[in-house]
């Protein structure tokens, strides 16, 4: 059994943000950044640091308070800037470099609405597929602002954000999409996005964040409010494909299902993950017809049909190198401000509560 992610809790500017998360997590920082690099190499590319600075122009860019807090986080985990960059640019530096990733992050996203819901309250869920090493360098991360509502996330140590919530309510998971339109253009990476939508105060505005924020490659992104609202973007890098919740539910996987993105680009991701065509399906089948709890969740997001390609799944070595499994189930309550993260669930399914 992994032991449960770290919490680490950060306040004042971004620089004194980013250096105490540093100092806190420095252990966790380094393996993430090691991971990384490591990972690079053994796919031919030793030296990522030409990639890596490409973005930190565009990061400025899109936020200077984002470059600070990496800036900091650098200084306090006593690693270089380009470390911090490539842990939050992970996704597009690998295909900058033209280089064959065997396992992208799988992920199945839930959402149940209130009228669904035991206690009438919205839960927003995912499994997180990806590396098994990541349960030893992920963590559960309070940001404390001045400037806007405060955020939980659950993310790579290192990451600015990933899956989480903020005071206002508003939620957002997401997880791997591929078309024939990815890596044509320049993009924001995909942490980014998800660390602006939880700044954001409104709704609206976090849709628009999630929305029409340039990306180099496509991704799905399930927004949330506590308030009663859920809409699933399937975006390509330059266009959006809104899905809305039917029968009070909203489950993804990580294959394209609006009709008019399907009218228009190429599906390229059922090679990795073949078994997406299933996930959600099961996660559907297994919750019941009536009012959905959390253990109700739980147990759904825990299915085991078709192991190892499951919707929890197993570590397992599909491609030699490249050992995969259902890292984190995260469940979060936006309007209580609390979430519920088991690491590794597969190897059984031990909750830890978090709460802002």
């Amino acid at each position: 059994m992994s032991e449960a992610f770290p919490f680490v809790e950060i306040s004042g500017s971004p620089l004194a943000r980013g250096q105490s998360y540093g100092e806190a997590m420095r252990e966790r920082v380094a393996m993430s950044a090691d991971l990384y690099r490591k990972r690079l190499a053994g796919l031919g590319l030793g030296n990522p640091s030409a990639l890596i600075h490409r973005f930190i122009p565009e990061i400025e860019k899109f936020g200077a308070h984002y470059l600070e807090e990496m800036n900091g986080l650098a200084e306090g985990a006593r690693l270089p800037l380009d470390d911090i960059v490539l842990i939050n640019c992970r996704t597009e530096i690998v295909a900058m470099a033209r280089l064959h990733e065997p396992k992208p992050d799988g992920c199945t996203g839930l959402v149940v609405m209130p009228e669904r819901s035991s206690t009438g309250e919205l839960i927003h869920a995912q499994n997180w597929d990806w590396l098994a090493e990541c349960a030893e360098t992920a963590i559960v991360l309070a940001i404390r602002r001045e400037d806007g509502p405060d955020i939980l996330t659950f993310t790579e140590a290192g990451g600015l954000a990933r899956s989480g919530f903020n005071a206002a309510g508003i939620a957002i998971s997401a997880n791997y999409l591929e078309s024939d339109r990815d890596y044509r253009q320049s993009g924001i990476p995909l942490p980014l996005i998800r660390r602006k939508v939880l700044e954001q105060q409104h709704l609206a505005l976090a849709m628009r964040v999630a929305a029409t924020t340039p990306k180099a490659c496509s991704n799905n992104m399930i927004v949330s409010w506590a308030e009663g609202f859920a809409i699933d973007f399937e975006c390509a890098p330059d266009e959006v494909f809104p899905l809305y919740p039917e029968n009070g539910l909203l489950v993804h996987a990580n294959h394209w299902v609006s009709p008019v993105a399907l009218s228009k680009l190429k599906e390229a991701g059922l090679h990795d993950v073949p078994e997406s065509l299933y996930r959600d399906w099961r996660v559907k089948k297994l919750l019941p017809d009536g009012p959905i709890g959390i253990d109700d969740v739980k147990r759904a997001l825990a299915d085991y049909f078709g192991t190892p390609f499951a919707v929890c799944r197993p570590p397992f070595d599909p491609d030699a190198g490249s050992l995969s499994a259902t890292v984190a189930t995260i469940i979060m309550e936006p309007a209580r401000r609390q979430m519920h993260i088991a690491p590794m669930p597969a190897e059984g399914a031990h909750y830890t509560r978090y709460a802002l």
